[in-house]
């Protein structure tokens, strides 16, 4: 079931790229943080995300089946 609706696809996509391109900006070890970006991503393109699975909580507007 998807419980990610689009507004919020297009705010985790953009946090997701932000998180992402600070591999490149960031020196060090620390530049490594933007892996997480790949969380947001990820949660985006397939339209679930576990947390708000666990919370019940859906942005989705559609009708559930």
């Amino acid at each position: 079931m998807k419980n990610v609706g689009k507004t919020d696809k297009i705010i985790r996509i953009i946090l997701g790229l932000v998180l992402v391109s600070l591999i490149f900006i960031l020196q060090g070890n620390i530049r490594f943080i933007g892996l997480l970006g790949i969380i947001p991503l990820v949660t985006a393109f397939t339209g679930y995300c576990p947390i708000y699975g666990l919370f019940h909580l859906s942005t989705n507007k559609k009708t559930k089946e």
